[in-house]
C-alpha cells in the first residue's frame, strides 16, 4: 500500500491516508487501499479502527477525485464505484471505525466520516458537503446518512449551500462525537474509545454494530416508485450540461456558468 499506512498496536488498527500532495482524494487507488487495510485490520482481530490522515496542507480529505468523474453520461456515484464500495465496507465491517478528522473534510469525505461509527475532530477542522458546487447529483444513501445524523434542516443547509461548518457547529448538531485541540486528539481517542473497546466484549460490540446497520436500513426503506423517481432526478443531472460545466470549470479554475433550471426536473 502506497497511499495508506496501516499500524496495529494493542488490538487497535490505525489507518492513515498519506497522499497529502493530492489532498488525500478518494481516488480509485486510495479507496482500494483503504478497503484492503480495513480487511487486514479485521483479519488481525482488532477491536477497533481509527481512520485518520496526514494533512500537511490542512486537508483531511478533499473527497471524490474530480479527475475520475465520468463524462460519458454514466452515474458518478453508482453502486459499484470504488468510493461507494469503501463507504459500504466501513459501514459493514463488524468492528467500530472511528474517524479522526485533523483537518478540513470536503465532499465525499464527509460521507466517509458519517459512514464511520464515531467521529472526533480537531477544533480547527471544518466539514463541507460540496456536490452542488460541481453539479453532481448526490445519491440517496449519502443523503440519508446526513439526514439520520444531522436532521433534515441541517442536512439541507449543508447540501444546498455547500458552506463549511466548524468543528464546534458539527459537535452541536451531532455530526461529531468529540472535539479537542489537535495535539490532544490521540489522548482523547485512547480515553474515550480505544481503552473501552479493549476491555469490552468484541463479540457483543460486533453484534450491536450489525444491529445498528440492519435497523438503519429498515428505517430507510422506500417504495420502488420513490426509488425510481430519485434515479430519474439524478440521471437528468449527470447527463445534463450543468454537470459537464461544473467539471470543466473546476479544471479551468473558474466560476461555473450553470444554465439549468429547476423546472428541468419536472415530470
Amino acid at each position: 500500500m502506497e497511499l495508506v499506512r496501516l499500524v496495529i498496536s494493542d488490538r487497535i488498527a490505525r489507518i492513515t491516508m498519506q497522499d497529502s500532495e493530492h489532498f488525500n482524494c478518494l481516488s480509485e487507488v486510495m479507496c482500494s487501499e483503504l478497503i484492503e487495510a480495513i480487511d487486514a485490520a479485521y483479519a488481525a482481530e482488532c477491536v477497533g479502527i481509527i481512520l485518520t490522515a496526514e494533512c500537511k496542507r490542512g486537508v483531511w480529505s478533499a473527497g471524490h477525485n474530480i479527475h475520475e468523474l465520468p463524462t460519458d453520461g454514466s452515474d458518478p456515484l453508482a453502486y459499484e464505484v470504488p468510493m461507494e464500495q469503501l463507504l459500504r465496507k466501513v459501514q459493514d465491517i463488524p468492528i467500530p471505525v472511528i474517524a479522526c478528522a485533523n483537518g478540513t473534510v470536503w465532499g465525499g469525505a464527509c460521507d466517509l466520516c458519517l459512514s464511520c461509527d464515531m467521529i472526533v475532530a480537531a477544533e480547527t477542522a471544518t466539514f463541507a458537503i460540496t456536490p452542488a458546487k460541481i453539479g453532481i447529483p448526490y445519491n440517496a444513501s449519502g443523503i440519508m446518512h446526513f439526514i439520520n445524523q444531522l436532521g433534515i434542516n441541517k442536512a439541507r443547509e449543508m447540501f444546498f449551500t455547500a458552506n463549511p461548518i466548524t468543528a464546534q457547529d458539527a459537535l452541536n448538531v451531532g455530526l461529531v462525537n468529540h472535539i479537542a485541540p489537535e495535539e490532544q486528539l490521540d489522548a482523547l481517542l485512547e480515553e474515550k474509545f480505544c481503552a473501552p473497546l479493549r476491555r469490552n466484549s468484541v463479540l457483543s460490540v460486533s453484534a450491536i454494530k450489525r444491529q445498528f446497520r440492519i435497523l438503519s436500513k429498515a428505517a430507510a426503506t422506500m417504495s420502488s416508485e420513490s426509488f425510481e423517481r430519485i434515479n430519474t432526478y439524478r440521471t437528468r443531472v449527470y447527463r445534463g450540461e450543468d454537470y459537464k460545466e461544473g467539471i470543466a470549470a473546476f479544471f479551468e479554475k473558474r466560476a461555473p456558468a450553470y444554465k439549468g433550471k429547476a423546472s428541468d426536473l419536472d415530470d
